[in-house]
């Protein structure tokens, strides 16, 4: 059994730079309005500040590896690709804007209705990328979790700072 196919490292590596370099500039858009955020009331469970880069950084790192695995396959016909790629530019669109709804405008309502459509966008991705590599789709389970935890906090964020 072969455990490792065939990498392709620069497809990869660039895989890995759009979802990162994604966040990362939707971060530094961000940034400014941390301090008005950090001046919020926060729900039950809020993680500390530091976490979020961190888990942050692994998810794109994991949509950058699942979008080059379906990118890679060799099993799925290129229209079944192009869809699943499609929806993980539309939710990586969506990811990209949430934080500066949320942190730049303090929009917590707007941020709250679309963190919905990202959730939404994230399972569907995930069920298109598991269609065409099990382990594409596999890996993305944390991202739905914490798409999942952070529409939580972001309800909360809305309802305690009306």
């Amino acid at each position: 059994m072969k455990l490792v196919h065939n990498i392709d490292f620069k497809k990869l590596a660039i895989s890995c730079a759009i979802s990162l370099g994604t966040g990362a500039l939707s971060s530094v858009i961000s940034m400014p309005g941390m301090s008005s955020f950090d001046k919020a009331a926060k729900p039950p469970l809020t993680p500390p500040s530091w976490l979020f880069p961190i888990v942050w950084t692994i998810l794109f790192l994991l949509m950058g590896i699942s979008a080059y695995l379906v990118y890679t396959d060799k099993y799925s016909t290129s229209d079944e690709r192009k869809r699943a790629l499609l929806i993980y530019g539309a939710q990586l669109a969506v990811n990209f804007f949430w934080p500066i709804i949320f942190f730049s405008l303090s929009a917590y309502f707007l941020a709250f209705l679309w963190i919905i459509v990202l959730l939404v966008l994230v399972i569907i991705m995930t069920k298109k990328f598991y269609a065409i590599s099990p382990a594409a789709g596999i890996i993305q389970i944390p991202y739905i979790i914490w798409t999942a935890f952070a529409t939580y906090l972001t309800f909360g964020v809305f309802v305690l700072n009306m």
